[in-house]
């Protein structure tokens, strides 16, 4: 999520979330502190979002639910009808959607804003180009430079050219493969090695994929197509993502070659092919709930072939990994980028990049879109291509560039950071909240409620529960236990002026060390102290 303001003027370019990691449990999304945008919600004359992946719509509905107005999101016609899908499940009705495309012209405020066509893993990506009275940006948006996409919409070189000859002050350009070399191979390279393995395959064949690669969902159909497969489509997102694409005839393919996933009894299993989530290795994908036997209407055999057709995020390797083993235990045969062309990026490698300096020829750069080594990168590519070191500007989440005639330098941070979405709430980052979630994970919990009688303050009753532990069923161990709390808060308690709280702490301590001390362990102790 970018802001750009001026004056009293505010836009936004994408407005996306990120997954959580180890380190943030139980945490279901990460979304961008937008604090500043609400701030000054007054300025904000309308949303940009260049494509359709979550990373850059996904925290559209928080955003519009936090919003006091309805603010105009302008995107193309299939990304749009992605993220009417997500307002949906939020219920937030009636969003003032305007379309726009290759070629689009606009004017917000001061902002006058062009569109222009790229190319990328999703259909209808759009880059910007801005023009104020402070100076002119382009931003590319997320992209490749790919020159046989599969709907035939190549990037609008002639309309970078034009920019590129107008001025372009400042580029913002897609960062996430700035560490490899050469170029990132077309998409329609992926097309006949799907083709060879669809055709060859003895059994059912099950494509695992992001569900909104359209580009890849429609090699795929048409593979199964050209070989007599019928196309079945399961997974929560790949039935809704193809729904809509198809809808809005984005992804091509006859009624009659699709068919749903309680019909394929009646068909020979060479003659199917199942389109399906869990690339990733989700655990409550179709993919992994199909490869543990728990889809309640497909199995895989070990006659079928399985494609992985993507690339594993960053973090997701172990879960990817723990699919393949499920599937190798099953016997099935198993492609993935390893051991074919079965996918291909959807982001510039080292030389596109440098092609899109080349024809920008930009005053300033700011690289975007990766994590800090590929930002890295892509500045030092910049350097290579001629721009001056001190023109470069790598920013984390909250920096601020300032543009006058022109001319770019830092500007005042503002607030910033992330928000996590915890089931219905949406919450600040709490790191007592993590540690404790992590601590119960590896630790489990030990409760101990410690009963204090009488105005002499001794100690009755000592009842110690546990839940997540191995030494849960340790009658002796926990006698034991119980005696340590006792002799502990007995000597505590019969000190003057002892209160509730220390004995606690003298209880969570004592049971604690003795644990250490016999298990080499630290669960999560939960003191009690009851006064009777």
């Amino acid at each position: 999520m970018t802001a750009f303001e001026h004056g009293n003027d505010m836009i936004l370019i994408d407005a996306g979330l990120m997954f959580p990691d180890d380190q943030q449990p139980g945490i279901d999304l990460v979304l961008p502190d937008y604090t500043y945008v609400l701030e000054n919600e007054e300025k904000l004359r309308g949303i940009i979002i260049t494509h359709g992946h979550e990373d850059h719509t996904g925290s559209l509905p928080y955003l519009l639910m936090d919003l006091t107005h309805k603010v105009p999101i302008y995107s193309s016609k299939l990304t749009l009808g992605i993220i009417e899908g997500k307002l949906a499940e939020h219920r937030i009705n009636a969003p003032k959607f305007r379309e726009v495309k290759d070629g689009t012209h606009i004017n917000l405020g001061a902002f006058s804003i062009d569109f222009f066509s790229m190319t990328h893993s999703i259909p209808a990506a759009l880059g910007v180009y801005m023009r104020t009275p402070a100076g002119s940006v382009l931003h590319t948006g997320d992209f490749k430079l790919d020159q046989t996409p599969i709907d035939g919409d190549t990037p609008n070189y002639q309309a970078i050219s034009r920019f590129a000859t107008l001025g372009i002050d400042l580029l913002l350009s897609d960062s996430t493969n700035a560490a490899n070399p050469g170029f990132t191979p077309s998409e329609a390279a992926v097309g006949p090695q799907l083709r060879h393995i669809i055709k060859n395959a003895s059994g059912r064949v099950f494509v695992a994929s992001f569900a909104s690669h359209i580009h890849r969902l429609q090699q795929v159909c048409d593979a199964s197509v050209s070989v007599g497969r019928k196309v079945v489509v399961t997974g929560r997102s790949m039935v809704s993502n193809t729904k809509i694409a198809r809808q809005l005839g984005y992804l091509r393919i006859d009624e009659a070659d699709i068919i749903d996933a309680f019909e394929v009894d009646d068909i020979p299993d060479d003659k199917i092919v199942v389109l399906c989530t869990g690339s990733q290795g989700e655990p409550l994908s179709a993919l992994a709930r199909m490869a543990n036997g728990e889809h309640k209407s497909l199995s895989i055999t070990s006659r079928d072939t399985v494609i992985i057709s993507a690339t594993p995020v960053p973090g997701n390797e172990k879960s990817v990994a723990g699919i393949v083993n499920a599937l190798s235990k099953i016997g099935c045969t198993i492609f993935d980028k390893s051991n074919s062309l079965v996918h291909v990026s959807g982001h510039g490698s080292q030389e596109e990049l440098k092609l899109m300096l080349a024809m920008t020829k930009p005053t300033y750069f700011m690289p975007v879109h990766g994590e800090a080594m590929h930002l890295r990168a892509h500045a030092q590519l910049a350097q290579q291509m001629g721009i001056p070191a001190e023109n470069i500007f790598i920013a984390d989440n909250g920096d601020c560039l300032q543009m006058i005639g022109g001319k770019v330098k830092w500007g005042n941070p503002v607030e910033s950071g992330v928000v996590y979405v915890d089931g219905l709430s949406v919450t600040d980052a709490d790191p007592i909240v993590f540690r404790d979630r992590q601590r119960l994970a590896s630790g489990g919990m030990v409760t101990c409620v410690v009963t204090i009688t009488g105005r002499r303050k001794r100690v009755g009753d000592v009842v110690i529960s546990c839940k997540g532990v191995s030494f849960s069923d340790d009658e002796d161990m926990l006698q034991d236990a119980q005696a340590h709390v006792i002799e502990q808060v007995g000597k505590a308690a019969a000190l003057e002026g002892a209160s509730p709280e220390s004995l606690q702490k003298t209880t969570r301590n004592s049971l604690s060390n003795f644990l250490w001390n016999k298990t080499h362990t630290r669960p999560m102790i939960i003191p009690v102290v009851m006064e009777v």
